[in-house]
């Protein structure tokens, strides 16, 4: 059975603090593990007004306190963005804190704009340097070695799981090469989605951390009672899209009962083109949608975004998507 997940934006909403942002996220990944969700991750974005999670490692620590079961991890951490060794010092620590629930997916995006991505990695050579920084980091979390003489204390020996992410052919062939698990960005950029797939398996080659190759498909899901409402609640999400077309990456808005008044024709082929895979509908439509995604791609796992404004609305949401599914809580879940 394919394993569903969480990619949780951390969006700020209109009328909204990120402070009750955060709180959100907390909360939704506590209902979470108890739907049967395996892991619940937040990406680094920097600069967005309507995004909370820039400071990924430390939203981690917060949204791993507030859960007992469920893996926390970053979807991911932008490492041009980094030195290896401060990553590995942040990770290692919530390994510590949180042992058994921490990952660490990887990326070589700036996840901003490239004023802001100069304002942070001051080269935009670093990007370059992505296969070299993960081996490193890698490194630093493994056990300790005879000769070594830098440590990211108190990273070393805590081998938190390492994700290649990407939405290219590029971040498949890295993760094939080190034998990692690779997540595919499907929820925005699906274009590349099936090619890359296809060469993460066929070149896939084992290693410690991983026998076979695990794939992750990101796709965007908006469950409701109806297929009417569902489409809806999607208002909030597409003109999130159209807003960065636009160069206003604003705050998450409510959503609006006519799209069609809201985007240009070109601005709709835009955002259409990039949310082609979404799933929006009643549970019945949401499980026709996975199912179909599942055969498809043959994801060992999907990594569901549910960009709903309401928060208790977002809630249900995930909890009808993983009763469609036929999700169950784990054990240790379950018995607590």
């Amino acid at each position: 059975m394919t394993t569903l997940s969480i990619l949780d934006l951390v969006r700020v909403r209109e009328n909204g603090t990120p402070r009750l942002a955060l709180d959100h996220a907390r909360d939704l990944a506590a209902h979470a593990e108890n739907w049967g969700y395996e892991r619940f991750w937040v990406a680094e974005h920097h600069n967005m007004q309507g995004v909370a999670s820039a400071a990924t490692s430390v939203v981690i620590g917060h949204i791993a306190a507030g859960t007992k079961h469920i893996r926390v991890g970053a979807g991911g951490i932008m490492l041009p963005n980094h030195a290896p060794m401060v990553i590995a010092e942040q990770f290692g620590t919530l390994a510590h804190l949180f042992p058994g629930r921490i990952d660490l997916g990887l990326g070589r995006a700036p996840g901003t704009d490239q004023t802001t991505a100069y304002a942070l990695r001051r080269s935009f050579n670093n990007a370059d340097n992505f296969p070299q920084d993960v081996l490193e980091l890698q490194a630093y979390l493994a056990p300790a070695t005879d000769g070594r003489r830098i440590q990211a204390v108190p990273a070393t020996g805590t081998e938190v799981p390492l994700w290649i992410l990407g939405s290219s052919t590029f971040g498949a062939q890295l993760a094939a090469e080190l034998g990692l698990p690779f997540g595919f960005a499907s929820h925005f950029a699906p274009d590349m989605l099936m090619s890359a797939l296809d060469i993460y398996r066929a070149r896939f080659k084992p290693s410690a951390q991983l026998a076979k190759p695990h794939a992750m498909v990101g796709v965007n899901v908006i469950a409701a009672e109806t297929d009417g409402e569902a489409t809806y609640l999607a208002t909030t999400q597409q003109m999130s899209f159209t807003n960065i077309f636009r160069g206003a990456r604003g705050l998450s808005q409510p959503p609006i009962a006519d799209i069609e008044s809201y985007w240009s024709p070109m601005e709709k082929a835009q955002a259409m083109r990039m949310l082609q895979l979404s799933i929006i509908g009643s549970p019945e439509t949401v499980k026709q949608g996975l199912d179909w995604l599942i055969r498809e791609t043959k994801a060992d796992e999907l990594m569901i975004v549910s960009d709903v404004y309401d928060h208790d609305l977002r809630l249900r949401s995930f909890r009808l998507i993983a009763e469609a599914m036929g999700v169950s809580p784990t054990v240790a879940v379950a018995a607590d």
